[in-house]
């Protein structure tokens, strides 16, 4: 018979909890810089550039808001992933493995606190 804990207690989750919130905070912060960012209307304009480079700068410029925008997407879609784990903390399904039905080791959690699936199902799935 397998005795292992069918759930993290209380006081493990609330540890879980604290590092979420830690990670969203940043992770908010983060977010808001990148939109800032692509929001922001470059002050180096390329009015008194002559056309070549103009139109190499403007493609540069192109390049970096599109790879912005990509970390933008990323970063919210982190949040996301991050808010549904605090869900799960309050749930208290957070840290049950959603393929084998076993609690993820700690150490993943806390490297990875928004995981859902332990290694073995993680490895399983590629």
């Amino acid at each position: 018979m397998d005795n292992a804990p069918v759930r993290y207690s209380d006081e493990e989750l609330e540890e879980f909890r604290a590092i979420i919130l830690k990670k969203l905070d940043t992770a908010r912060r983060l977010f808001d810089e990148l939109r800032e960012s692509l929001s922001n209307n470059y002050g180096n304009d390329t009015a008194d550039t002559s056309p070549t480079f103009k139109t190499l700068e403007e493609g540069a410029n192109t390049l970096e808001q599109e790879a912005t925008a990509r970390l933008c997407e990323r970063q919210r879609q982190f949040i996301e992933h991050l808010q549904a784990a605090l869900v799960r903390i309050d749930n208290k399904t957070y840290g049950i493995c959603r393929e084998t039905g076993r609690l993820i080791p700690k150490e993943r959690l806390r490297a990875v606190p928004h995981a859902t699936l332990c290694v073995e199902a993680k490895l399983n799935r590629k």
